[in-house]
């Protein structure tokens, strides 16, 4: 199997940062794609950021354009997501989310992590 294991998560106020960090572990051949989600109550879980494996190239929701950056350490299989300017309405559960090879397979597979909470107060 592959594991993803979020952290970094918590309660800040706003104008504040968190770090989130996200390692993938388990039976892996390849990863392709990582990157983070969002999911507010009432919601619909979103995308917040994404980076390919090739070329590191990076997609953005236009909510956090600006203030968030997400970063990839290739040989930790690790997926990063710096949130700065945080504000109320980035308070959310966050998902980290692979699509992944596993080692004796041919296809590739969507991954989804626990999620960690974000809390943004006012």
């Amino acid at each position: 199997q592959v594991q993803l294991v979020e952290s970094g998560g918590g309660l800040v106020q706003a104008g504040g940062s968190l770090r989130l960090s996200c390692a993938a572990s388990g039976s892996i051949f390849s990863i392709n794609d990582m990157g983070w989600y969002r999911q507010a109550p009432g919601k619909q879980r979103e995308l917040v950021a994404s980076v390919t494996t090739s070329g590191g190239s990076t997609n953005y929701a236009d909510s956090v354009k600006g203030r968030f950056t997400i970063s990839r350490d290739y040989a930790k299989n690790t997926v990063y997501l710096q949130m700065n300017s945080l504000k109320p309405e980035d308070t959310a559960v966050y998902y980290c989310n692979a699509r992944a090879r596993r080692v004796l397979t041919t296809t590739q597979r969507t991954y989804w992590g626990q999620g960690t909470q974000v809390t943004v107060s006012s």
